[in-house]
């Protein structure tokens, strides 16, 4: 076998091989993630929501693989939505005092910011709110991928 023929079979199965873990990276998590909840249970928990947003596919952080869509309900118990959200691994949900868009501004508010918990369906969702946490002290909702550091989502609620 010539070299050339062997830089070729390693930069091919190199790739593959890459291209492979990134697949798996996507699909890992809607292959594990639990059943989301259904319509009618969003719809009864978004009724006592005090505030409600839209998550829109076209903020300035948002693309073709991170964005999220659809009515999020927040109450002093519970944040839903009514929606879908891009798969992806490790997404967790905060709260922010002030509106942001982009991975530069998350970061540059993350100290400011309280983690509410895990995202972990991507087609409705709902997580509970701490005890220790007062909705009303915030004004915008974020979804976030901690594994990456990624924007996905946020909206204004008040």
């Amino acid at each position: 076998m010539t070299i050339k023929k062997s830089i070729t079979l390693l930069i091919t199965h190199l790739l593959a091989g890459a291209f492979g873990v990134a697949l798996g990276i996507y699909l890992l998590p809607i292959l594990t993630a639990p059943t989301a909840p259904t319509p009618s249970e969003v719809t009864s928990l978004s009724t006592q929501a005090q505030y409600s947003a839209e998550f829109k596919r076209d903020l300035a952080g948002s693309d073709f693989l991170h964005w999220g869509k659809g009515k999020v309900s927040i109450s002093p118990t519970k944040i839903t939505l009514m929606g879908k959200l891009a798969p992806g691994p490790d997404y967790k949900l905060y709260l922010s005092s002030k509106f942001v868009e982009t991975e530069t501004e998350f970061n540059q508010e993350k100290t400011n910011m309280v983690l509410v918990g895990n995202v972990k369906t991507f087609d409705n969702f709902v997580v509970n709110v701490p005890q220790n946490i007062d909705i009303t002290k915030y004004n915008t909702v974020i979804v976030w991928c901690e594994s990456f550091g990624q924007f996905i989502t946020s909206a204004k609620y008040q």
